[in-house]
């Protein structure tokens, strides 16, 4: 019996034997294949959703997406380490733009964008409980089959802006520092010549016999020695206002710390006067000279008697002493009877732009400038504080680095 010969039949001609094309098994061919360019098209659509939700992360800045009604939609990872509860998918741009107020379209970046404008603004947020400056940037999202959207970029520029008003700050301050140091030189010269036609007054009245016997001059003797007195006192405070206009260009040498803590008292026994402030010296004699920066160190005592004046409200004691140190070195302590620190601050003291005083009394550079003054000597500054009672700053110096 011999083997039947086997016909080769193609695909297409089995189709077309079994009438495929015109029956129900062709019927979900096609749906089979349908749904396997869908499984195609939707794995494409998860790998550009999964790219375009990298690159969303990616954005260093704060991004939301809030719907028509002004709810937010969407926000990437960097929006909730800025605004955790303003920003939860649900919440209205209330929250974060106009919290005082229902409707606002004017300032409202959101609103303004949901309204098909472009906005763009800086505003201060307050971000536990501490004012931020932040970069607003809305742009509307237009859809024919959603309604418009708003894409919102929050840009946190707090150091920044902190930089910039610090360097106004600095440029204002070296203006009046260089109009100073020129007003000091103009008032030196009349000072100059007052002390010395009143000295040449004064060796006329003593040596003058006939003047002397004068019932009528009996005191002008005393006149005279006070108006010397006082010419000389402003000339050291102008001397030492000039000194202190000299930029510091880091030059080492001898360094006298008491004749340095007298300069500064010069400089504020006005301010203590007039606040009803004692300030109490007991400054060591035989203090060592230390080699050192004057002009840098200067500026460290001078921001930490300040800050002691600044932490007293009405009458208080500030006492400033030195002693030298026992195997080299000298110390100085600057203590008041101010409002004091509380432990929660003492760690951030010495950090840039920290402050405790309010705004437009300080930026927060002295203590941090005074840290690096002392740091760069090879000193030490510490500080003890109890809140109500006062603080004390202590600097150690060594003789030499």
């Amino acid at each position: 019996m011999t083997e039947a010969k086997r016909t080769h039949v193609d695909e297409t001609s089995l189709e077309r034997l079994l009438g495929l094309e015109s029956s129900k098994i062709g019927f979900y061919s096609e749906v089979k294949q349908k749904i396997q360019e869908l499984e195609a098209a939707n794995l494409g659509l998860r790998i550009k959703s999964g790219e375009l939700q990298a690159v969303f992360n990616a954005i260093s800045d704060g991004v939301v997406i809030y719907d028509h009604q002004g709810l937010v939609q969407h926000r990437n990872h960097i929006t909730p380490t800025l605004f955790p509860q303003e920003t939860t998918v649900g919440e209205g741009c209330r929250s974060l733009f106009h919290p005082d107020r229902d409707h606002l379209p004017e300032s409202c970046p959101v609103e303004q964008a949901l309204s098909g404008r472009n906005c763009q603004i800086s505003l201060s947020l307050n971000v536990e409980g501490r004012s931020r400056y932040f970069d607003v940037t809305a742009t509307p999202i237009e859809d024919p089959n959603v309604e418009t959207r708003a894409l919102v970029f929050i840009r946190d520029v707090t150091d920044k802006k902190l930089n910039e008003l610090q360097l106004m700050q600095a440029e204002k301050m070296s203006s009046i520092g260089m109009l100073a140091a020129g007003v000091a030189h103009e008032i030196n010269n009349p000072l100059t010549s007052v002390a010395g036609y009143s000295e040449a007054l004064l060796r006329r009245l003593r040596d003058d016999r006939t003047l002397a016997a004068d019932s009528r001059l009996k005191d002008f003797k005393t006149y005279l020695e006070v108006i010397i007195r006082e010419s000389y006192r402003c000339k050291g405070i102008i001397d030492s206002l000039l000194s202190f206009s000299r930029k510091s260009e880091g030059a080492m040498g001898l360094v006298n710390i008491n004749g340095i803590l007298s300069e500064v008292l010069e400089l504020v026994r006005h301010k203590a006067r007039n606040d009803t402030i004692e300030i109490r010296e007991s400054l060591q004699p035989d203090l060592p000279l230390i080699k050192g920066d004057s002009s840098g160190l200067r500026q460290v005592f001078l921001n930490l008697t300040v800050n002691a004046l600044q932490a007293i409200d009405g009458p208080g004691t500030i006492d400033i002493t030195t002693t030298d140190v026992e195997g080299g070195g000298v110390c100085a302590t600057i203590s008041d009877t101010g409002c004091g620190i509380t432990p929660a601050m003492l760690d951030q003291i010495w950090d840039p732009f920290f402050t405790t005083k309010e705004v437009g009394k300080g930026v927060g550079l002295g203590l941090a400038v005074s840290y690096n003054i002392i740091k760069r000597h090879g000193g030490v500054v510490s500080v003890e504080s109890t809140p109500g009672k006062g603080s004390k700053f202590t600097v150690r110096l060594p003789l030499c680095q």
